[in-house]
């Protein structure tokens, strides 16, 4: 690590950094940084792909995550180093674009940088392997558009083959088809055209959890489960033909907003001040009545007077529900959130087949379901313990995605590394025709793309070797669709295997990961500031402050 720069100017050093600064540039800045984010790649190397193991995360709290999602486990872990924090963001982006390959970003990425490490060796300069990678970036989606294959988007059951691939790896594989055919359901509710377009917005399927029972009792429901109880005993516990009133504000007498103070001299007094108070919370629970409302949905608290008129009413009421869900429940009922009661007409309230309360294990949760033009719906996931349950959470979040993937553009590729070897093929022989060192380059590109095939092999124990010279034997021979069958141990037609995904997913994995790789090649300086000096007794103790050191 060298020191901070001090110019000698006639014999007297110049202070150009803070003092405590840390500084490394060129090369050695270089292998710094290319080495944490290849370490990076390698934590999640090990979990890709159907034979790929779990990572087990403990955080400072006790807390235990056990996941093999390449997003998850890097947002777990509390990483330091700013390059490899690049890795994490780079995960976090794939999740949230396309919501799959995650590790395969990560796994290619860190592939890139080890190659253009090998190629800095070979003094060829970064600058112009970051050009080679953009160009062949450019002609790898060039060709997976050439090669993909156009679906119909109706098509249900190819869409569950894509949802089934996505959770092949995970833990939850065993479920795989169950899974796949509520995540299609789902994501067929929300689709919906706007201007032509198709717009899905996966936050209108709510993922409620409820440890117990078993994966296969995750159930669909076309309308919105709340983790909510009905308010009072007297109250209905099912409401069939709902009319459903959704109101953004308190069933109870409001307070004043400056301090007061009432002075009751006799008995009467506080008889009238109490009977007002009824009236007032009457008058409210009348003008619901009037609506022709069986079913209130309220953001804020319900008054006990309130509850026991609402329940007079033959009313079913909820209270304190969270701002998403009442947002969602009117997207699945078409009712209209009232801000205040004096507001709400018939023309608000929303309809559902039945509202009613239900107990699982020993919590209660209310059901709003039959709601015939659904916009949001709910899927109540079951699992044997809070782990499983996380796991079919995240699950079935990247089997949405990927449905919802294929829907915005029907398009496929088959999976197990096929797309990857083709595409690397298809590029050895493009570069043959560039120039200069942009060819090597282009060459480290293919070599770094046939990373995911090999580790997908490596991590079932196949021999990577054996497997490398028959999956380009098979390519060269023109089959596109070959790649690693992880349960045969051999080169098969993934295709013909149902094994398919997305080609935005593979699109997005080949943009993000040549974008970070880049990135990372261009920097040759890491100037870091000293930490902060912590107080007695914390961290580290006052006085053990000094340079942050990256890398060493």
């Amino acid at each position: 690590m060298s020191a901070p720069v001090y110019p000698v100017a006639a014999g007297q050093p110049i202070l150009i950094l803070k003092e405590g600064t840390s500084r490394s540039k060129g090369r050695d800045a270089m292998r710094k940084n290319i080495l944490a984010a290849k370490t990076v790649a390698e934590i999640v190397k090990s979990s890709l792909g159907p034979k790929g193991m779990d990572k087990m995360l403990v955080d400072s709290l006790g807390d235990v995550v056990i996941t093999n999602d390449g997003a998850t486990m890097l947002k777990e872990m509390e990483i330091e180093h700013p390059a490899a924090k690049m890795m994490v963001e780079v995960a976090k982006a794939q999740d949230a674009e396309v919501g799959d390959g995650t590790t395969s970003v990560v796994v290619f990425a860190g592939s890139l940088l080890d190659k253009a490490e090998e190629l800095i060796d070979k003094d060829v300069h970064p600058t112009v392997i970051v050009e080679g990678y953009k160009k062949a970036a450019e002609k790898a989606l060039e060709v997976l558009n050439s090669i993909a294959k156009k679906i119909d988007p109706n098509d249900d059951e190819i869409l569950k083959k894509l949802a089934e691939t996505s959770m092949i790896s995970k833990l939850v594989a065993a479920d795989k088809e169950y899974l796949a055919e509520l995540a299609v359901k789902a994501v067929r509710h929300v689709m919906h055209e706007e201007d032509g377009k198709i717009k899905i917005d996966l936050d209108d399927i709510k993922i409620e959890k409820k440890q117990g029972g078993s994966i296969r009792d995750t159930i669909f429901v076309d309308g919105i489960v709340l983790d909510k109880e009905v308010v009072h005993s007297n109250m209905p516990r099912r409401v069939e033909g709902a009319k459903i009133a959704l109101i953004n504000a308190p069933l109870e007498i409001k307070k004043t907003e400056f301090d007061a103070r009432i002075n009751i001299a006799n008995p009467e007094q506080l008889k009238l001040f109490i009977e007002e108070e009824r009236r007032l919370l009457k008058e409210m629970v009348d003008k619901i009545v009037s609506t022709g409302a069986n079913v209130v949905i309220c953001q804020k608290g319900i008054d006990d007077i309130a509850q026991h008129y609402l329940a007079k009413a033959g009313i079913l009421a909820v209270r304190r529900v969270k701002q998403s869900d009442m947002e969602k429940i009117s997207k699945a009922t078409g009712a209209r959130i009232v801000n205040s009661i004096e507001e709400l007409s018939k023309a608000d309230l929303g309809a559902s087949k039945v509202v009613e309360e239900r107990k699982i294990e020993e919590d209660k949760f209310v059901f709003i379901e039959g709601c015939t033009k659904a916009r949001s719906v709910t899927i109540l996931v079951r699992g044997g313990n809070e782990r499983v349950v996380d796991e079919v959470d995240r699950s079935l979040r990247d089997a949405l995605s990927v449905v919802r993937d294929a829907l915005l553009k029907p398009a496929i590729v088959a999976g197990g590394g096929a797309p990857e070897a083709e595409v690397a093929k298809e590029i050895r022989k493009w570069a043959a025709k560039l120039s200069g060192r942009e060819q090597l380059a282009a060459m480290a590109f293919a070599d770094a793309l046939e990373a995911i095939p090999l580790t997908l092999a490596e991590n079932a124990g196949l021999d990577t070797i054996d497997i490398d010279v028959k999956l380009k034997a098979a390519h060269n021979s023109g089959q596109k669709w070959a790649g690693i069958d992880v349960f045969k141990g051999s080169v098969e037609d993934m295709m013909e295997q149902n094994v398919i995904e997305p080609l935005l997913v593979k699109e997005q994995l080949i943009k993000a990961a040549t974008e970070v790789a880049s990135m990372i090649l261009r920097i040759d300086d890491v100037i870091a500031a000293s930490k902060l000096k912590e107080e007695k007794g914390g961290k580290g103790g006052a006085g053990e402050s000094g340079p942050e050191d990256f890398g060493d």
